[in-house]
């Protein structure tokens, strides 16, 4: 059974969602918490980077299907654990104030690199640690996992600094709050563009290799890169077509005493 496309475009699927709706919950009680709980939430959650560490360096060096689940499944870990200190403002950047007024051009690109820069290196170091783990291994389906999940959260970053019609700050957590000015609400880039097309052609690709696998772990492994480069192409899609993407989310979570702004992609 597990070893059905279907499934494991569900599986992929689900687990895009749970592991979101996990981390915006930790995040968003967080904010609700005591002074230090964000801090807490980043340290108590280390134990599951180092399971996604550990079923990485386990799942790799044999292609059956399990071990396709379980390195797709390890590279998400990974990934949210490195989402979740950044969501937490753990580590994010050495720049913590809002944009100013009327800053363009390089000067607002540079100060924005400096609001997300240790995040970023963070998400590279990932992806070294990542590769590291894969090489000369057969199972590569955790790598490129890693890779789709880099790529857009590249590009959706970059978009809502150069400009998206539809931007959603209802899930941005208080140590983040800054960033919003960062955001610029308004017609398509050419950023957006490439974005779209980019993880398009990476989904019909992942399809293409799908549709020629010739051995159950190739069809798991390629079933799973095609819903996640999928999801991907659509969260970018959602910056632009109104659809009320934040439900899938918000009846999940605890409210906040403030009220905030919502529409858009969740992409942070």
């Amino acid at each position: 059974m597990f070893a059905s496309p279907w499934i494991a475009a569900v599986f992929a699927i689900f687990a895009w969602w749970f592991f979101t709706g996990v981390i915006l919950l930790v995040v968003r009680r967080a904010d609700r918490a005591l002074q230090g709980a964000h801090q807490a939430a980043v340290v108590v959650s280390v134990p599951l980077l180092a399971l996604g560490v550990a079923g990485l360096v386990m799942s790799t060096h044999t292609l059956t299907v399990a071990n396709i689940y379980i390195s797709f499944t390890s590279a998400l870990l990974i990934w949210g654990w490195i989402e979740l200190a950044f969501l937490t403002g753990v580590i994010t950047g050495p720049e913590t104030r809002p944009c100013p007024a009327g800053l363009s051009g390089y000067a607002r690109f540079k100060r924005a690199w400096h609001t997300l820069s240790y995040h970023e290196m963070l998400l590279l170091t990932g992806l070294v640690a990542v590769t590291i783990a894969s090489m000369g291994s057969e199972n590569l389906f955790g790598l490129w996992a890693y890779v789709v999940l880099l790529v857009a959260r590249i590009s959706a970053k970059l978009n809502l600094f150069f400009g998206v019609p539809r931007i959603n700050t209802e899930f941005i957590p208080t140590p983040l709050t800054h960033l919003k000015s960062y955001f610029r609400q308004g017609n398509v880039t050419p950023t957006f563009g490439i974005g779209v097309t980019f993880l398009s052609v990476a989904t019909g690709c992942f399809a293409e290799r799908l549709i020629v696998a010739q051995t159950p772990p190739e069809v798991v492994g390629f079933a799973l890169l095609t819903a996640l480069s999928a999801l991907a192409t659509l969260e970018h899609w959602l910056m632009v077509i109104p659809l009320p993407d934040a439900k899938l989310w918000r009846w999940m979570l605890p409210t906040l005493p403030t009220n905030s702004k919502t529409g858009g992609s969740n992409e942070l």
